[in-house]
């Protein structure tokens, strides 16, 4: 058997209870690492729990960016799957439905609060 392909989603979503600061600017610093990792975990976690879980490898956190006023925080993220000859092609509008439904209607990651219009997912 030859080893499946790795796909790529992109996933941005706005925190809104995050203020932006310039250490998520800067990915050598501490707030930086320490967010990465959270996020990492919870979208790792929501990932699994979907859909593309059993093709599903993980989610890298990109950057972090201001959000449209100094509390939020946006961020960009870059999860990888296998695809897989057995598994379904992704079907984005369902994965995004079932990250709705995981995150309360795209207002609640972890401690975090959403922008319920923020959620982007980009196979």
């Amino acid at each position: 058997t030859t080893a499946a392909a790795l796909e790529r989603l992109t996933v941005n979503f706005t925190i809104t209870n995050l203020p932006y600061n310039s250490d998520l600017e800067n990915p050598d610093s501490a707030k930086f690492r320490a967010t990465q990792r959270v996020m990492n975990t919870l979208l790792d976690r929501l990932l699994k729990d979907s859909s593309i879980g059993p093709v599903f490898q993980g989610c890298e956190t990109t950057g972090f960016r201001p959000g449209s006023d100094r509390d939020q925080t946006r961020v960009d993220a870059v999860c990888t799957y296998s695809k897989e000859p057995w598994a379904a092609p992704l079907d984005r509008v369902g994965l995004y439905h079932q990250v709705s439904n995981k995150t309360r209607g795209i207002t609640q990651l972890g401690p975090y609060s959403l922008d319920k219009d923020s959620l982007y997912v980009n196979g």
